[in-house]
């Protein structure tokens, strides 16, 4: 095989649409996690009192588990979105899609900040919570698919990685967006006010934000891929159907490649914190610290992911990420449970070391990995099953198993085992799809599944992959 950066000789700068795609893509996932996170931070410190009340002055872990179900449920509604947005980007265009995403999950986030607590409208405070939450989910769904597009459909051939990176690295930004929002207001109000209404500003403010998304959105053009499919009148008249019926393989192995980095994530993301703060007894301001200097390492290792995938290789790079989220599973938690700030923040940063290989490349393997006329429904649809199985409900999980054995290493077992399957999965995908053609690719499917016998011999003319 090829190698796929020696394809196209590398260009010393970038375009200024290049450079717009980008920002619009990195700009865009930022926010929609951001909105996510908070709502993850808030289920770490807040929910459990505010809207489940009598559960809370109860049984406090039960409420604790089901404020983590909150946060989990809404990943239930993600394919549905991704179906949604599938079809509409694989049909009208991914620009279009990326802008209605943005613009429900900022919505969601901002109600959310404005909803009554059960003290004052009883029950209806976590239906409508919940309610939000699948508004959240359903957006999200049909967010991550088209912004992976955008960037990987506008980049060169040997950069397809590095770009695709971008909206991977929303995911660190926005975490440390919320992280750090957190953290100076419990840092500058009491306990009380915070559980008052401090915790209210965060959610709040994603307006400005939506705005500021919005705006940097509307200037990017279509993708080229998809205007090319335009041209050619090559549309599918159902994405949704030709996928199910040829390419359940591809989207079995993208839902069980994601799903260990997403539940690892997630754990990066709020558990963490509220392990150090509730059972450890650390200072909900050391905890969030902890937070944000992983947010930091998450944030080079996936911009280092994404440079590696293009120079050796998406898979290879992978299976390097999920190598060592395997081996340190299960250690970390004896670095944890010192309650040291720094043996803690430390345990964090070393397993964002994995999680950015096996997060950096996705967006342009997952693009690899499905012709033109179904991309958008078949990386979507695959990132939002692999996000049920793997983070939807990983704090949850993990607080069950740390209430059921009273041993935190067993939450590690959890994670090493998902490693071994999203591990596993990853080395199935064949490597000649590593580097082909986006744009011719649509049409050499659609030769094969007519003749089948050419698939040995048909290859692409400028990389000599095979195509399959």
């Amino acid at each position: 095989m090829a190698e796929p950066q020696a394809a196209v000789a590398p260009r010393a700068r970038r375009t200024r649409e290049e450079r717009k795609v980008l920002a619009g893509t990195l700009v865009g996932t930022t926010i929609e996690w951001y909105d996510f996170f908070i709502y993850a931070q808030a289920a770490a410190f807040v929910l459990a009192p505010l809207f489940f009340a009598p559960l809370a002055a109860e049984n406090a872990p039960l409420a604790q588990v089901v404020s983590w179900a909150s946060l989990g449920i809404s990943f239930l509604f993600r394919p549905l979105g991704a179906i949604v947005a599938g079809h509409l980007g694989d049909k009208y265009g991914r620009k279009l899609v990326l802008v209605i995403t943005l613009v429900g999950m900022g919505g969601a986030t901002a109600l959310i900040g404005l909803l009554p607590t059960h003290a004052v409208i009883g029950v209806w405070a976590p239906i409508l919570l919940i309610f939000l939450r699948i508004v959240q989910g359903f957006s999200a769904g049909g967010e991550w698919g088209g912004a992976a597009l955008m960037s990987v459909e506008h980049a060169p051939r040997n950069k397809r990685s590095t770009f695709g990176s971008y909206p991977q690295i929303g995911v660190p930004i926005g975490m440390l967006l919320a992280t750090g929002f957190m953290w100076a207001l419990t840092s500058s109000m009491s306990s009380e006010a915070f559980l008052s209404w401090g915790w209210r500003i965060p959610f709040l403010s994603s307006v400005v934000l939506i705005i500021v998304g919005y705006l940097i959105r509307r200037t990017v053009d279509e993708s080229p891929v998809f205007k090319e499919m335009q041209l050619r009148k090559k549309e599918s008249a159902a994405p949704l159907g030709v996928l199910l019926k040829s390419h359940k393989r591809n989207v079995t192995l993208a839902a069980l490649i994601f799903a260990a980095n997403n539940a690892a994530g997630y754990l990066v993301i709020a558990f963490f914190a509220s392990y150090g703060a509730n059972v450890l007894g650390m200072s909900r301001e050391s905890t969030l610290v902890a937070s944000f200097v992983g947010g930091l390492g998450w944030l080079a290792f996936t911009m280092l992911g994404g440079r590696l995938g293009d120079r050796i290789g998406k898979i290879r790079t992978f299976q390097i990420g999920y190598a060592i989220i395997i081996l340190w599973a299960v250690p970390m938690w004896f670095l944890l449970d010192t309650a040291s700030l720094p043996l803690f923040t430390l345990a964090i940063v070393i397993l964002t070391v994995g999680l950015g290989p096996s997060y950096g490349p996705q967006s342009a393997l997952y693009a690899e990995m499905f012709p033109a006329h179904v991309r958008y429904s078949g990386v979507s649809i695959g990132y939002a099953f692999g996000s049920i199985i793997g983070g939807a409900f990983a704090p949850m999980i993990a607080q069950l198993l740390l209430n059921q054995t009273g041993v935190s290493w067993s939450i590690g077992v959890y994670i090493a085992a998902l490693a071994i399957v999203s591990f596993v999965a990853v080395s199935l995908v064949p490597k000649s799809v590593e580097g082909s053609d986006l744009h011719v690719q649509e049409a050499h499917q659609h030769h094969l599944a007519e003749h089948p016998e050419d698939e040995a011999i048909i290859r692409d003319a400028t990389t000599g992959t095979e195509l399959r």
